[in-house]
């Protein structure tokens, strides 16, 4: 890879991780917590201190492993082909299956500003294709032009997003957490739903290890991206999410394809919240953006090791992964159209419980390949792995049995191309 084709830099690196993180949860994700009450707080700070520590383990790893491809390199590195196929197959069906619950929070959001749009479960999810294909296009267009997307949509959001969360903490309810547990379920059962629920609004914490072959001085480059944008973009979201849930009434919250456009309308008028949801359609697809940018380069590195099909190997004359990126964004589309028929919030709801469902596989075994990889332990690192590790656990169990059943049939349906990669590779003659 020569210097010219390593176009991001640390800023767009953590614009893209910011980006990923912050974009179709923290502004959809409260209405998708409303029958939790104030039980939510407790998932959320469940949800940020495990991402937290997820995030230095990616960190770490990035440090002493260069390969490409995120966790798929970490689990090659640690257990061989066979695990390292594993999660790539389940972080690459996380990643698409997430640019579809993108793609339709965007609709939601667009859907606030202008009404028409979607005024049918159909143009709902035209609009959500549009944006999907959209966002292609662009990264079609090469890496270094998606990064400047990230970099302007990243600060368009992030600033009215902190400024939204300090203001709405004056407007907040004390009545809106009462009771504190509404839903009925003991509070062990709410905080891993909740827990499952608030992960998707920081899945994106692996960005930047991801795309390495594209990134100046990676081993400096990516530790730092981690860190610095999961910590703004985690304290930003929840603060906002958290707002958002004391500003409305349950029944509202719960109803509303965009809570916190909503909520602005409410207390500052209808011109706050048609600002809030042309913010929010801003941060959608600014996230989308970077997740289909991040969905070309996940499968370009098993590709290139021969455990994907040749095919997504393939670059165009300007190093993109055109065939990956293209094949990504038709499953996308396809899980869009056969669940059109659901309300925005019921699709968004599935869909990210099913994407945080398949990220959760490959975030335990990048855990465990850090135990096998890492030679300098200390008592800190040990315990900042222990924590991420039963974060995942707990986090996955709580995605619920159809989640875990969708998840499963999805990572079986990898099996057979994994077998015939096998026997492709067995058939060259040896070198």
């Amino acid at each position: 890879m020569t210097t010219a084709q390593r176009s991001l830099g640390l800023w767009m690196l953590i614009a893209l991780v910011i980006g990923n993180i912050i974009g179709s949860g923290v502004f959809v994700l409260p209405a998708a917590l409303a029958p939790y009450g104030a039980a939510s707080l407790l998932g959320w700070g469940i949800s940020l201190g495990g991402a937290l520590m997820l995030a230095l383990v990616y960190a770490r790893l990035a440090q002493i492993v260069p390969n490409y491809g995120g966790a798929y390199a970490y689990a090659r590195r640690a257990f061989g082909d066979q695990v390292g196929f594993l999660a790539a197959w389940s972080y690459w069906v996380c990643v698409w299956s997430a640019n579809a619950a993108i793609a339709v929070a965007f609709a939601g959001s667009l859907g606030y500003v202008w009404p028409v749009a979607t005024a049918t479960p159909l143009r709902g999810a035209l609009c959500a294709l549009g944006a999907l294909w959209i966002c292609t296009s662009i990264s079609l267009s090469g890496v270094r032009e998606a990064g400047y997307t990230a970099i302007v949509t990243t600060t368009l959001k992030l600033v009215p997003l902190v400024v939204f969360g300090l203001l709405g903490l004056g407007w907040v309810h004390a009545s809106a957490f009462h009771p504190l547990n509404p839903s009925g379920h003991s509070l062990v059962n709410v905080a891993s739903s909740v827990a499952s629920l608030t992960l998707w609004a920081f899945l994106g914490l692996e960005t930047a290890t991801v795309p390495t072959g594209v990134v100046r001085d990676p081993q400096r480059t990516v530790p730092r991206a981690t860190v610095i944008g999961m910590t703004v973009a985690g304290v930003a979201t929840m603060l906002a999410c958290t707002v958002v849930v004391g500003m409305l009434p349950a029944d509202v919250l719960h109803a509303s394809a965009a809570p916190m456009a909503e909520a602005a309308r409410r207390v500052w008028g209808n011109a706050a919240g048609m600002g809030i949801g042309a913010i929010a359609t801003i941060s959608c697809f600014g996230a989308l953006n970077g997740w289909v940018l991040l969905q070309a380069q996940t499968t370009l590195a098993p590709a290139l090791d021969g455990l994907f099909p040749k095919a997504f190997a393939r670059l165009d004359k300007r190093g993109t992964p055109w065939f990956g990126l293209l094949a990504s964004s038709v499953l996308a589309s396809a899980l869009i159209v056969s669940n059109y028929s659901r309300s925005l919030v019921a699709l968004f709801t599935f869909t990210i419980l099913l994407s945080t469902a398949a990220t959760l596989l490959p975030y335990l075994i990048t855990v465990l390949a850090w135990w096998r990889i890492d030679t300098v332990v200390s008592p800190l690192r040990r315990g900042i792995a222990l924590g991420a590790l039963a974060f995942s656990v707990w986090a996955l169990i709580g995605t619920g049995t159809e989640t875990m059943l969708w998840g499963a049939v999805l990572l079986l349906a990898g099996l057979p191309i994994y077998v015939w990669q096998r026997r492709v590779a067995a058939s060259l003659p040896e070198r």
